[in-house]
């Protein structure tokens, strides 16, 4: 018989999963450091260029600290990014994380608004699939499911940059904000809401039809997976015995979809959507690559192609 999710058990599913993220961390910076030891090229000849002497290039490589054992350069890059010391870039000449700091807040802008839309169509996929159970309605939210996943990211923005941008000219091809406005002042970072706050329509307007594309790009990436989880929680939740009860009192259909079905559904969905930031973070570099967002992730692929 199923039975409503316990408080208590909800309580100790999220603990055990924030005590997970600790050897999640330092396994995801050792495979970070291992990635930058194993990348072809030299930093120091890279940072130096091609006509530096190989005396040059190894005072370069004392200096950065490349010539010390693995396991003492390992212990100092856990040290200094466990402690927030990012280093200084050789190429720019200036403190990494001021470097990434404002690409940070745009890679945050883009992941909260993909977030926002994969939600909304999964809920509603999700909940009008399991309502038709059996039906070509619920193959077919299935179906949406599968198909999100399995196409390529990048591809899915490449079609629409064909056609809502250059057929319809509906939306910008690619960018974070008109060159020919002024962006919002910055308080929060988000484009969006700075612009709120300061007033101004005008802005907002740029900044939601930059945002627009690439955000519901990487949202419908990921709104499968919510379709798929909303699903399969509602057709557990409706055999349980308090919406059968419901259902015996007269309720209507509809209520005991959403008062019943969906709320309790919700539960077990919502401790997993937070794991889900992961795999939009994920989907944000394909995304920030497609559509030139000056984020994190376009960031990183451009220092190492630099590599």
């Amino acid at each position: 018989m199923a039975a409503r999710a316990k408080p208590g058990s909800l309580i100790n599913y999220i603990i055990v999963r924030l005590l997970l993220t600790v050897p999640m961390l330092f396994i995801l910076l050792t495979l970070v450091f291992i990635l930058l030891r194993v990348a072809p090229g030299d930093p120091a000849a890279a940072m130096l260029g091609a006509h530096a002497s190989i005396e040059v290039i190894e005072q370069m490589r004392e200096q950065m600290g490349l010539n010390r054992p693995l396991y003492v350069q390992y212990f100092a890059f856990l040290g200094d990014v466990l402690t927030g010391d990012l280093g200084k870039s050789f190429r720019f000449g200036i403190p990494v994380w001021d470097l990434i700091k404002h690409r940070l807040t745009a890679t945050i802008e883009l992941v909260l608004f993909a977030f926002t839309v994969a939600a909304l169509i999964g809920l509603a996929v999700g909940v009008f699939a399991a309502s038709r159970r059996g039906t070509v309605w619920d193959v077919s939210g299935d179906f949406y499911g599968i198909l999100t996943y399995a196409f390529p990211i990048f591809w899915l923005g490449i079609m629409c940059q064909m056609l809502f941008a250059v057929e319809l000219g509906w939306l910008p091809t690619s960018g974070r904000f008109s060159g020919f406005i002024d962006p919002p002042v910055m308080r929060t970072g988000l484009y969006v809401v700075d612009s709120l706050l300061e007033g101004r329509l005008d802005k907002l307007v740029v900044a939601l039809r930059h945002l627009i594309m690439p955000g519901a790009v990487l949202g419908l990436y990921i709104s499968g997976i919510f379709a798929r989880m909303v699903r399969t929680n509602m057709l557990q939740t409706l055999k349980s015995d308090y919406v059968l009860a419901a259902r015996a009192r007269g309720v209507r259909e509809r209520w005991v979809l959403l008062r019943h079905g969906l709320k309790n559904a919700l539960v077990p969905v919502v401790t997993v959507l937070g794991l889900q930031f992961a795999l939009l973070l994920g989907g944000a570099v394909l995304t920030e690559t497609t559509f030139s967002w000056p984020g994190v992730g376009s960031f990183l692929v451009d220092r190492l192609l630099e590599r």
